[in-house]
């Protein structure tokens, strides 16, 4: 209806154009912004990634099988994180960002202390899915808000940065939970004021969720920023975009979304795959204790995937400034090549060593895109809809990966393998095959986004509005 409305009054409206001022706060605060937000997303990590060591005793106190724990890892999460995003996406384009976050984090971290007292796969189940409700909130917003802070040939590197809070807040979930518990080892039960006593594994939850409110207090620190690059008429005047006309704009990019989007899917995958699943292949092949892979994982992850976060997002802003405006996805192939040569492989060896020495590399490789990606599509919509495409990257990109990383290898183990020890075996076919995948997304994303980038520089307006 929109549309049809915009067509028949095409003679008689004003040209809307992209607004060129900008007059943007400094890089000092804007960098103190990023390093803000990336604290916040490490909580969100941590909360999101914490059964990767609780498998064992969760499997044995409430009678899971690797398919289940594999569901509780990634769909229950998943589908409400991903469903809840898109309205949520739509809020941060219209609404306060920071009291957005602020919410998002007190929900989420009360959810992660309730699963202290899930008593079966369906309460925690719940708990899980309302986590994924409250971080749902964040990264729709604070793409939004990094991009009103920094100029274009800077967004690769700081929405990299920002991205890092996965691997600082995934190694710091396998640091604190596989600390306590090797500290609780031999301590099966412990009695706490109001929740009693409590299988030791749950004392986990709490340890995590608690501190949120203190994140949550954190966003204050941030003002609110301008927001820049908007869609405005030849009156300067702001353009308030309808829902449906926001969903047309996306309409006119999809391939340069579909691209993108199904790319960063098939690598989430093996990275949830490896973070889920290899301090469990680790305990279950050689024997090693949750505190030591824990932190052999979170070494490489701190290490080796931070490393490569940022470094592609320098490839990617160097490639643009030099003309060549694909440079996301030019990262996401040299990704896609590295993690199937590299990576693949470092599960199916026999020697714990040489597993570290091939996943390290393999991790840089495979983290090469993960900050561009998001950046990418910053650069190709509107302020009025940058909200909502990162609600629908991430509802594509969470549904996908996040499902299938840590659903994959325990999938593998029960239905082909009926083995759990074949864990190893599981990851690398999860992680050989989403390789390959995303490397043919990433090379389909070249031609379309180099068409959208560059009319999105010219200022060609996409839409005529009243």
């Amino acid at each position: 209806m929109n549309s049809a409305r915009h067509t028949d009054n095409i003679e008689t409206l004003p040209q809307p154009q992209l607004s060129k001022v900008e007059t943007r706060p400094g890089l000092a605060y804007a960098w103190y912004v990023v390093f803000a937000l990336t604290a916040i997303y490490m909580l969100s990590f941590v909360d999101r990634q914490i059964l990767g060591l609780l498998v064992a005793p969760m499997k044995r106190d409430l009678g899971l099988s690797d398919t289940k724990v594999g569901l509780l890892q990634g769909l229950a999460f998943g589908v409400f994180y991903t469903l809840m995003g898109l309205p949520l996406g739509r809020l941060a384009d219209t609404k306060n960002r920071r009291n957005l976050i602020a919410a998002g984090v007190v929900a989420w971290s009360f959810f992660t202390s309730s699963c202290s007292v899930a008593r079966s796969f369906f309460t925690l189940f719940l708990a899980r899915m309302g986590v994924g409700v409250g971080e749902a909130t964040l990264s729709p917003s604070a793409y939004s808000l990094i991009s009103d802070y920094f100029p274009k040939d800077r967004l690769g590197t700081a929405i990299s940065v920002f991205y890092m809070g996965i691997f600082f807040g995934s190694s710091l979930s396998l640091l604190v939970t596989g600390a306590v518990l090797d500290a609780l080892a031999h301590t099966p039960f412990v009695t706490l004021p109001l929740l009693g006593t409590i299988a030791a594994w749950r004392v986990v939850f709490l340890v995590v969720g608690l501190p949120g409110v203190l994140f949550a207090l954190l966003i204050y620190t941030v003002r609110e920023p301008v927001r820049r690059d908007l869609l405005r008429t030849t009156q300067n005047q702001a353009v308030a975009l309808s829902f449906g006309e926001a969903w047309a704009e996306i309409a006119k990019r999809t391939k340069s979304v579909a691209g993108l989007s199904l790319g960063a899917v098939f690598q989430a995958a093996p990275t949830y795959a490896i973070t889920f699943w290899v301090p469990t292949f680790f305990q279950r092949v050689h024997h090693w204790t949750p505190g030591q892979s824990g932190r052999a994982l979170a070494a490489i992850l701190l290490t080796f995937g931070c490393a490569g976060m940022y470094v592609g997002g320098r490839w990617s802003d160097r490639w643009q400034r030099n003309g060549s405006p694909e440079g996301p996805s030019r990262v996401g192939v040299i990704s896609g090549i590295g993690a199937l040569l590299v990576l693949t492989p470092a599960t199916l060896l026999h020697d714990a060593n040489w597993t570290l020495a091939l996943m390290a590399p393999g991790m840089f490789l495979l983290a090469l895109p993960m900050g561009t990606t998001a950046a990418a599509l910053q650069h190709i919509f509107p302020n009025q809809v940058r909200g909502l495409v990162s609600s629908l990257f991430l509802f594509v990109l969470n549904l996908g990966g996040l499902s299938i990383g840590p659903l994959m290898p325990g999938l593998l183990n029960d239905r082909l393998f009926h083995d759990e020890k074949m864990v190893g075996p599981s990851i690398a076919i999860t992680v050989g095959v989403s390789a390959v995948l995303m490397l043919a997304a990433f090379w389909y994303s070249i031609r379309p986004y180099r068409r959208d980038y560059r009319i999105m520089e010219q200022g060609s307006p996409p839409l005529n509005v009243r």
